[in-house]
């Protein structure tokens, strides 16, 4: 019994432990019970692809995660104090917004490759499953970084700077369309296998003849999707990393804030993928988050730690007013709608 309640990386194991059970219960419901439930539906209703999350469905799922992260910082907040519950909100907050922000690359990964919306979702499943992994291993790296050098913070508060800036003078973001004959990542998996310029159903890889007419093992279009949607959140996680220890150095909140957020993202896909048009102003938004952080990080270090509660008010009003924003410059139809009259 001692052991879970041996100190591991700055709190008790039982509450890893509890953490961690949460996480899998939750990815077996939607995986295993709610993706059943769908297919049985499916196949009474004759659909044709049972695996395709329509939008009203994906905005339930969405808020039922949510509902369960901040069921989850409740508790934090009883349990740890009310320091500690404000740093997860505020975690949380920018964390889900830089991971509505990853939204949009995949979008663009989907639609670069011609990936239809039903087979999106196999790749969102083990896109997800591979995230919560990286996400683990780059926030192991970076507890050793703050926890060795007391500069790195330094060195994070002029990266989100400067990252921010760049983010509000570029045109476009990380959203640009990827060119995937000279992207790294495809080449290096065109060095392994040979990629197939056709879908076959639900598979990564498939067998087909080579130019010589032998059988042999090539890469699907999907499985190039997967690897490029991973390759996007190693991109995106250089960016929050940095900006979830600038709002604390707990390794437990920055770990549970990090995987909440992007833990319902595959549900939020296909609600957001239907309405991006939507927030046009929500990546000048994140930018200013971004700028904010940065410039949270070079005030502590000069003159103190900033109230949590001020610096969680700060993020939610951007990150609404980005919103709002949005909705007013996109209200009514949408011009292909208008032009197609």
């Amino acid at each position: 019994m001692e052991f879970f309640f041996d100190l591991w990386l700055g709190k008790p194991t039982w509450m890893w432990l509890m953490f961690i059970i949460l996480v899998v219960a939750l990815l077996a419901f939607d995986l295993g019970v709610l993706g059943k439930r769908r297919q049985s539906r499916a196949a009474a209703s004759g659909a044709e692809h049972p695996h395709e999350i329509g939008v009203k469905a994906s905005l339930q799922l969405s808020l039922f995660y949510i509902g369960v992260a901040l069921l989850f910082g409740v508790w934090v907040w009883s349990a740890l104090g009310a320091q500690s519950g404000i740093e997860y909100f505020t975690g949380f907050a920018v964390e889900k917004a830089l991971a509505l922000d990853n939204v949009f690359v995949i979008s663009v990964i989907f639609g670069a490759l011609a990936v239809p919306r039903h087979l999106q979702h196999r790749v969102l499943v083990w896109g997800i499953l591979g995230v919560i992994v990286l996400r683990g291993l780059m926030i192991g790296l970076g507890t050793a970084l703050v926890t060795q050098f007391d500069w790195i913070m330094w060195v994070f508060g002029a990266f989100l700077l400067l990252t921010g800036i760049k983010l509000l003078l570029t045109k476009g973001g990380h959203t640009s369309a990827p060119d995937l004959e000279r992207h790294p990542v495809v080449r290096a998996l065109k060095r392994v296998l040979p990629v197939s310029p056709k879908l076959d159903g639900q598979k990564f890889l498939t067998r087909m003849p080579d130019a010589a007419g032998r059988m042999r093992l090539h890469a699907t279009p999907l499985l190039l999707a997967l690897v490029l949607v991973e390759a996007a959140d190693l991109v995106f996680a250089v960016d929050s990393i940095p900006a979830i220890f600038a709002i604390t150095q707990d390794p437990f909140l920055v770990y549970t804030s990090n995987i909440f957020a992007i833990l319902g993202l595959r549900a939020l896909y296909f609600a957001l993928d239907a309405l991006i048009h939507r927030f046009e102003a929500l990546k000048p938004a994140l930018a200013l988050v971004l700028v904010f952080i940065g410039g949270k990080i070079f005030y502590t270090q000069l003159f103190g730690k900033m109230d949590p509660a001020l610096s969680l008010a700060i993020t939610l009003g951007i990150l609404a007013g980005g919103v709002l924003v949005s909705l007013w410059k996109t209200r009514g139809p949408r011009p292909e709608m208008q032009a197609g009259r």
